[in-house]
């Protein structure tokens, strides 16, 4: 099959808040292709419930928002990160307003919530829990409005185009069709890689692609092992991994165990408003010693009113699998969510490949550090983005001569005479992985659960390194891919810190500061 080719000044890789906003930020610097895997409103942004987090209400202050952040992120955060994102974060807030996204009001005045781990009420919400839909919803209408900004949907991006360690360009498949698309520079903003857990709240597409591109094109990948699992996911045979947003415990709603007794403040001072980590290790240990598979969330004390019309989409949701929450407590369980590490950037989205930028889930700042605090995703996705595109503006403005001047004379990634795989049930590696990372490297981890996982991805090394040439197997490459930096730098951590929890190192550990670093062929190492 001959790749057509395609050239533009700028290549952004997924269309999130962060890819969104790249985009908006480069429309004045040249042509902008952003590229989608699913349509563009699938995306992790658009499943975030519970709203934004931004120092905006009378109560609050930058520098709270800032302690609370450091707090969380359990020693961990890169402190300069942070400080960009709480300090530009009230402007991209009001930007973003002015474009037309609504949030919840109280009479004229933008309205609050709290939750867990922050001690001010920040969180911004739309339509009560659908922030992430409002906030795509905007900026997918700037997008539209901007003439040098094109998109393709369903493209999956198969690799980075790199050359002398310069990102040229990616491979990309759509349709059966291979097209290699050059540009000044690129923008990986992928989302992130819950799939390869068997539970979690992430959408199907997140498989890690991003993080497993730049890592095979010779990126630093950073902090792997922080995985953010969600404390309240619904529990039910046949139902999705539905999102109980934390809100609903920022509002009020109880954690009570099988026998309806509450268990939170018997682990933490801070009770249902503690840490994720926390909250998320409360109750597994609760489902141990009562032998349950699920815990309950309870709103039912609350005012009926209030809670259909702060959470219309989650009481609709349950209320499809009969269950009524102003009635009826609801069975959760915790899922994976988010991770904390991906490609290493600086504080203006350049990873260590020149020409390649990464913002959002699939970039490392150092903002969320070893936890990351609730609702400061789609933050960091808006600063991030609007940073990275400004950067890649910068670089691309250094960088006079046509993409074309720095084509490889073979640009495919696809190596000619190389053996084909062993056959191998796709599906099966898949789901097996999945079962696998939820069961050996999940919530809480030790060196006799990650080394049978890592022995056991050792055996697919033929898949890692093979180039595929559809979707499905090449989804399967990625997530292979990121398992394994994620076991590994599991196993390398050895102590606990944040929602990296061994059971046997318990304590931090030696060097706890610094961070694990993953480089294509070479040993972990560590860094400041």
């Amino acid at each position: 099959m001959k790749p057509s080719i395609r050239e533009v000044d700028f290549l952004v890789i997924g269309g999130g808040v962060a890819g969104l906003r790249a985009a908006i930020e480069l429309a004045s610097a040249g042509t902008v292709l952003v590229l989608t895997k699913d349509t563009i409103t699938e995306s992790s942004t658009g499943y975030a419930q519970g709203g934004i987090a931004v120092a905006l209400s009378d109560e609050d202050e930058v520098c709270i928002h800032l302690e609370d952040t450091l707090k969380a992120g359990d020693g961990l955060c890169r402190e300069n990160a942070v400080r960009v994102m709480v300090e530009e974060g009230p402007a991209y807030i009001r930007e973003l307003i002015s474009w037309g996204a609504e949030f919840d009001r109280e009479g004229s005045r933008l309205s609050f919530t709290m939750e867990a781990a922050h001690t001010r009420r920040r969180i911004l919400h739309s339509h009560g829990d659908s922030t992430g839909k409002e906030i795509e919803r905007a900026l997918i209408q700037k997008v539209r409005s901007c003439p040098s900004v094109s998109r393709l949907d369903f493209a999956f991006t198969l690799d980075l185009i790199v050359k002398d360690g310069r990102c040229l360009g990616a491979v990309v498949l759509r349709h059966d069709a291979v097209i290699t698309i050059f540009a000044k520079v690129v923008i990986l903003a992928t989302g992130g890689a819950g799939q390869v857990f068997s539970r979690t709240t992430n959408p199907v597409i997140s498989t890690g692609d991003g993080i497993a591109i730049a890592y095979r094109a010779g990126a630093l990948i950073v902090d792997m092992e922080f995985i953010q699992f969600h404390p309240t996911t619904l529990y039910l045979p046949g139902a999705p991994q539905f999102l109980l947003s934390e809100a609903m415990r920022g509002e009020g709603a109880v954690l009570k165990n099988v026998h309806g007794e509450r268990f939170m403040h018997t682990y933490h001072e801070m009770a249902e408003l503690a840490p994720r980590d926390s909250v998320t290790r409360a109750i597994l240990s609760e489902m141990v010693s009562t032998k349950a598979r699920h815990v309950f969330l309870d709103l039912t004390h609350l005012d009926r009113a209030f809670t259909r019309n702060r959470f219309p989409q989650i009481y609709t949701t349950c209320l499809q699998y009969d269950i009524d929450i102003t009635e009826e407590m609801i069975p959760v369980c915790p899922a994976a969510h988010y991770i904390m590490g991906g490609v290493s950037t600086n504080l203006m989205g350049e990873t260590s490949i020149r020409g390649l930028f990464a913002a959002g889930e699939a970039a490392c700042t150092g903002v969320h550090g070893a936890n990351r605090l609730a609702s400061n995703s789609l933050l960091e996705g808006l600063v991030f983005g609007a940073r990275a595109g400004k950067g890649a503006a910068a670089f691309a403005g250094k960088e006079h001569a046509r993409p074309a001047a720095f084509r490889p004379r073979d640009s495919s990634p696809f190596k000619k005479g190389g053996s084909p795989p062993s056959p191998f049930d796709r599906e099966k590696v898949r789901s097996s992985l999945r079962k696998i990372m939820w069961q050996k490297a999940g919530i809480i981890r030790c060196a006799k659960s990650l080394t049978p996982a890592r022995d056991w991805l050792s055996r697919w090394d033929f898949i890692v390194s093979t180039p595929f040439k559809t979707r499905r197997e090449a989804e399967l490459r990625n997530m292979l891919t990121v398992a394994q930096l994620i076991i590994r730098s599991a196993l390398f951590r050895k102590g606990s810190v944040g929602a990296h929890y061994r059971s046997d190192y318990k304590d931090r550990g030696e060097h706890w500061k610094k961070h694990t670093a993953c480089e294509q062929e070479k040993e972990l190492y560590l860094i400041d």
